[in-house]
């Protein structure tokens, strides 16, 4: 990046972080000198640059149109091609703002994490709770699902675990983990899954899935049809030990209005 080129002192302390762990500069300058500031600006500030964001993605680069629009032809074949460039459209600002949204977690404090993120039946975990059994919370990533990381510890009286795939990147690995985990929810690869389960038994916990993810081994997986096109679904429920759980719950989360989401358990 260019900043290297004027400021000497960067590149020292790039080079020294290189040989200290597997960081580098651009992870820091992304994250504090991008993310970080982002993450702080009101709500407002947030939506007029996610218009530009939108600009940029869907007239400036066209960002993956072909697959999108391709998408959207093969999963509504009914539509009229005004109705699929309307719904394309209505792809991209959402994307937009759901890429801005998700950046103001790193910042964001638990109680506006919580009257953001509404959960409207929390109380159907009580009974579990007071029998001192598990359960599974499944969803996927749809809407603000980083919001609801940040907010669930604090509805539900389950401890909450989060089995998630590590990223590549350890910085942002780090970061991510610290920041979903800050008010309470507990982060889990889920190469280390079945150890997790097999050691709890002093606490009720709810045990989150992003099930919508693509299954590393084919094989192990559940081909459907989703939206008229050949899907692949995981089967990780399915192996969880029975011992574990109560009940698995799905959680579906709407936005009800401007950067405030309702979760609904069933």
């Amino acid at each position: 990046m260019f900043l290297i080129q004027f400021v000497p002192f960067l590149v020292r302390f790039n080079n020294f972080a290189c040989k200290h762990s597997q960081l580098n500069l651009h992870n820091y300058i992304l994250y504090y000198l991008i993310i970080l500031p982002i993450s702080k600006l009101p709500y407002g500030a947030l939506y007029g640059l996610s218009d530009f964001l939108f600009w940029v993605f869907y007239s400036l680069t066209g960002y993956r149109k072909k697959v999108v629009f391709d998408n959207l032809k093969r999963s509504f074949p009914e539509k009229s091609d005004a109705e699929i460039q309307r719904l394309g459209k209505l792809f991209y600002r959402h994307f937009a703002d759901l890429i801005l949204e998700s950046l103001s977690i790193f910042s964001i404090s638990q109680k506006e994490a919580s009257s953001r993120m509404k959960f409207t039946n929390p109380e159907i975990f009580d009974r579990h709770f007071k029998e001192g059994r598990n359960v599974i919370l499944a969803g996927g990533h749809f809407n603000n699902w980083e919001l609801f990381a940040v907010a669930v510890d604090d509805a539900l009286k389950h401890a909450t675990i989060a089995l998630y795939k590590p990223l590549n990147n350890l910085f942002f690995d780090e970061k991510m983990r610290t920041s979903r985990g800050k008010y309470g929810l507990k982060m889990i690869s889920t190469r280390k899954a079945t150890e997790v389960f097999s050691t709890i038994t002093d606490q009720p916990v709810a045990v989150i899935f992003a099930t919508d993810q693509s299954p590393s081994n084919p094989r192990k997986g559940y081909w459907t049809k989703f939206l008229n096109q050949d899907t692949i679904v995981l089967l990780e429920l399915k192996n969880m030990p029975k011992n574990t759980i109560a009940r698995v719950y799905y959680g579906s989360i709407q936005k009800s209005s401007v950067a405030i989401m309702k979760l609904h358990f069933r």
